[in-house]
């Protein structure tokens, strides 16, 4: 879920790198509102070289870091595809920077060289129909050490070349709210420069680990669950096993949901023909579950229901 340690490309997550003042100091040294975001050359999946400057003057950019093994980025990354469709433009860009796995494990490794790191980048794009341009990070993380290191942030870079907003861990929902913003202000002002929604978000979603870990860690391997459970303990186990069962629920909601409301349509239906078809034809014998309606003084009543509901 997070990702740092005494080395750049660790080859276990452990306890230790879940303290949240490790976290925010982190954060803390990412560039910050105001500030002009560093500068950085990459190249794509596609093969492009893509450099941070040159959108300066020209479009906002979108800068998000994650991996496929961070659950995180798993919870995230399909609200974040779907507002980059959206959302794209000559103003706006969208760059989704590889960085090292959350969580390696023996199906997916720390990186030990630039090619297996294009590979697991590959991957994820292919298992999560990423569609925004993908940069991958080299081996060292020359591009993740300038924005702070933690697994699943997220920057807007204004068209001025400065941090407009920024969030500790990626939320499709309020980054929203601050992009509507920035291009608000850009277009109702001119102003090439503005800081949103106060500036950052340090919220951190944990219903992202509790319905997205276990398809984040099993691309890691059994080692990267086991890590996991270890350094979580009890949350850890309950993370994986109510993701396993949460997240393809959670897919197929739509068709769950339309089987059970026709399932239901169905049988309410089947009942209603029966009861229209008894209606309509006489009883060949007395009705086993009709009782006589016992006669009593009209002053006995007390003005609510004659009769008691049976329970079956």
């Amino acid at each position: 879920m997070f990702g740092f340690g005494p080395r750049y490309n660790y080859e276990r997550f452990t306890r230790e790198m879940l303290d949240p003042k490790q976290h925010r100091a982190l954060f803390e040294d990412a560039p910050r509102p105001g500030e002009r975001a560093p500068d950085f050359e990459g190249r794509t999946l596609a093969g492009d070289r893509v450099r941070l400057s040159d959108f300066r003057g020209e479009r906002n950019v979108v800068l998000v870091f994650g991996s496929g093994t961070c659950p995180m980025t798993a919870g995230s990354i399909r609200g974040l595809n779907a507002l980059a469709e959206e959302l794209r433009s000559d103003d706006l860009e969208f760059l989704f920077v590889y960085v090292r796995e959350a969580h390696p494990g023996e199906s997916q490794p720390a990186h030990r060289s630039w090619e297996d790191k294009v590979d697991a980048a590959e991957r994820f794009r292919d298992e999560d129909e990423v569609t925004m341009p993908m940069v991958v990070d080299d081996v060292r993380g020359a591009i993740h050490r300038k924005y702070g290191k933690l697994p699943n942030p997220a920057f807007v870079v204004d068209k001025s070349g400065r941090i407009a907003y920024r969030m500790m861990w990626t939320q499709p929902a309020p980054l929203a709210a601050a992009l509507d913003e920035l291009l608000e202000a850009q277009q109702e002002r001119g102003a090439e420069h503005a800081i949103v929604q106060g500036g950052e978000d340090l919220s951190m979603p944990l219903n992202y680990a509790l319905f997205h870990a276990y398809r984040a860690l099993e691309r890691g391997g059994r080692q990267a669950m086991e890590d996991f459970r270890q350094a979580m303990g009890v949350r850890g186990r309950i993370a994986l096993a109510a993701s396993r069962i949460a997240e393809p629920m959670s897919e197929n909601a739509g068709k769950i949901a339309l089987t059970a409301a026709l399932s239901g349509a169905v049988l309410a239906g089947g009942i209603f023909a029966g009861m229209q078809l008894r209606k309509r034809r006489k009883p060949l014998a007395p009705d086993p579950y009709s009782f006589p309606k016992p006669k009593e003084p009209r002053s006995d009543r007390t003005g609510t229901d004659d009769y008691e509901s049976l329970g079956i």
